[in-house]
């Protein structure tokens, strides 16, 4: 990709906690392109999940106009964001720094009362529940690593420009050239 011409639509993938939407939001600010979680998407007040139906809806409509930035790893809108996306960014972090990165959150949200989306919390009881981020983003760390060679090589998504990067300095360093 060369600096004269920026992506336009983009996708951050990666385990839970690495750091999508924190990036998303920096590209976003420094592209001045619209920015979607797709947790704000699937996610209601109370930790309910909308319909599948619904989802793929508020995706797609997100999703209609030609210069945004989206964060998230949901397979069930994945033919829909990397389909109109040109950009897939995919972090791909060490499972140490994820997990430092995965706790140090968690433990922040609790303290802080930090909403995470739509009005939802993380608590100590969620923490240390089979519904823990930390407990999920172990279970999904190895899978994903796993996964996302082997989904980028479908024909389907070749049009995309993959932008793997392996640390926060190659994130800082790929910010910089936008």
């Amino acid at each position: 990709m060369s600096n004269s011409s920026p992506p336009q639509r983009i996708c951050v993938i990666g385990t839970s906690g690495v750091g999508k939407t924190t990036l998303a939001r920096q590209v976003a600010q420094k592209l001045d392109i619209a920015h979607f979680e797709l947790d704000y998407l699937f996610w209601e007040p109370n930790w309910i999940i909308v319909p599948g139906d619904i989802f793929r809806h508020r995706v797609e409509e997100s999703l209609m106009g030609n210069n945004w930035i989206v964060d998230g790893n949901y397979s069930k809108v994945r033919d829909i964001v990397w389909g109109k996306a040109d950009t897939l960014v995919w972090l791909d972090y060490s499972f140490p720094l994820v997990m430092s990165r995965i706790i140090w959150r968690t433990f922040h949200r609790v303290v802080t009362k930090q909403q995470v989306c739509n009005g939802n919390y993380e608590t100590w009881k969620t923490t240390f529940s089979k519904e823990s981020i930390i407990l999920w983003s172990l279970q999904t760390y190895r899978r994903r690593k796993r996964e996302y060679p082997i989904l980028i090589k479908q024909p389907e998504y070749s049009h995309l420009n993959i932008v793997r990067l392996t640390s926060p300095q190659a994130a800082e360093d790929w910010l910089s050239t936008l």
